[in-house]
């Protein structure tokens, strides 16, 4: 198995980029926002598989759900079925403005704020993926017990994500319409592993 470190440094530069982009957005907050950090390392189930796209549906072992994009370096996808449990590693950084979507978001409810370059010297360019968007979410799965929400995006992708803050996590509502800036650097390990 190929093992990738993944740089903070690609997805910093991307946040710079998105901080700015998002200066001048304007709209009442229900409750104050709220940002973080986070590295996943998991087995996953390949749930759902689209080959043409490229897309990769996995559940991980609480039952979250993540839709990812597999780049077209990333060889051999057409060995891999639903139900193959698989290894992925990435890290995530979200941040949730809990604020009906201006005008603007309305009309075009998914931006890619940034989009990341080549990865760093040295590293294997087929592993990582970066990008930083800003989405008009909904609210699909709130998993009180082991504190996680699940969200719908504009294109229809899911996304399971832990939090942390309990108040928070018995504020939200299912149907809640969420402003969510999202950015990943993916090393994303496609690899078959036990059961």
């Amino acid at each position: 198995m190929r093992k990738v470190k993944i740089s903070s440094i690609l997805i910093l530069t991307g946040l710079l980029v998105a901080s700015a982009s998002l200066e001048g957005v304007q709209s009442k907050d229900r409750r104050p926002p709220k940002e973080k950090w986070i590295q996943v390392t998991l087995k996953a189930s390949v749930e759902a598989l689209d080959l043409e796209k490229r897309l990769v549906t996995l559940k991980g072992p609480d039952g979250n759900l993540a839709t990812v994009e597999v780049d077209k370096r990333v060889e051999r996808l057409d060995e891999f079925k639903v139900g193959d449990v698989v290894s992925a590693e990435y890290w995530t950084y979200i941040k949730a403005e809990f604020r009906d979507p201006i005008p603007a978001e309305k009309k075009e409810p998914l931006v890619v704020l940034a989009e990341a370059g080549k990865a760093p010297e040295g590293m294997d360019p087929a592993a990582v993926v970066g990008a930083v968007v800003r989405g008009v979410v909904t609210v699909e799965i709130i998993n009180r017990p082991v504190m996680q929400v699940t969200i719908k995006g504009p294109r229809g992708r899911y996304l399971t994500f832990p939090v942390a803050d309990k108040t928070l996590i018995e504020q939200l509502k299912v149907g809640e319409v969420v402003v969510l800036t999202y950015a990943e650097a993916l090393a994303l390990s496609l690899e078959k592993v036990a059961k």
